[in-house]
């Protein structure tokens, strides 16, 4: 007998089975350090630390450009939003969902109505890509490798494509290589690379994470 899967139920599998951390996460210190490099320049190091808290507010101190510690402050709000826990009731309650496509690799799209429309596929218990239009720019983000935790998947290879909603073209292309380790009972990031590709040039920037110590 098949069992029938809504699109919601789904989404919400998926969405239930990334890695989050837990009510104990007691928050972490580390050193960093930043390397930026782009086309035909040569290579800008940064040093500073930081300090995600148990409330996962974030502290950046010890950098010598502004603009690179609020770029390392940043890089890291963005990881504290993708291991912060939050029920799907609590994100999704006023969501509709429908299903689309099923591609080639198995991938199953799920169209969401929320307030950008969002469009995901799904493979297996993993959200694969996410698409979605935020005022005059269109991004799909496509997971390439994931970590497998053993208490859920964390993306560690994946590249997000910006286009000009009017024009179609693409104005930004971003490659991402993250690694983990495992602190205490805890993954945390101890590197992260990104490669941007636009207007005909490359740049590189490394952050590297070190002497991780949860608080």
């Amino acid at each position: 007998m098949t069992v029938q899967t809504t699109p919601r139920e789904l989404f919400q599998t998926a969405d239930e089975s990334r890695y989050t951390w837990d009510e104990n996460f007691p928050g972490y210190t580390a050193d960093v350090q930043l390397i930026y490099s782009s086309t035909g320049q040569g290579s800008e190091v940064y040093m500073g630390k930081i300090r995600i808290n148990r409330d996962l507010s974030v502290e950046v101190t010890g950098v010598a450009e502004k603009q690179v510690e609020e770029g390392i402050y940043t890089q890291l709000q963005d990881t504290v939003t993708h291991r912060k826990r939050a029920s799907f009731e609590q994100n999704h309650s006023q969501h509709e969902f429908s299903q689309g496509e099923t591609d080639a690799t198995g991938a199953v799209e799920i169209l969401v109505k929320d307030d950008m429309d969002s469009t995901y596929k799904i493979r297996g218990k993993e959200i694969c890509q996410i698409s979605r239009v935020m005022g005059r720019m269109a991004f799909v983000i496509d997971t390439h490798e994931s970590l497998d935790t053993g208490f859920g998947y964390i993306a560690s290879r994946y590249d997000a494509i910006f286009r000009n909603i009017k024009t179609n073209q693409v104005s930004s292309l971003l490659k991402f290589e993250d690694t983990y380790e495992k602190i205490g009972d805890y993954y945390l990031m101890s590197k992260q690379v990104v490669q941007e590709y636009k207007d005909g040039e490359r740049s590189t920037t490394e952050f590297s994470y070190s002497n991780i110590k949860l608080v």
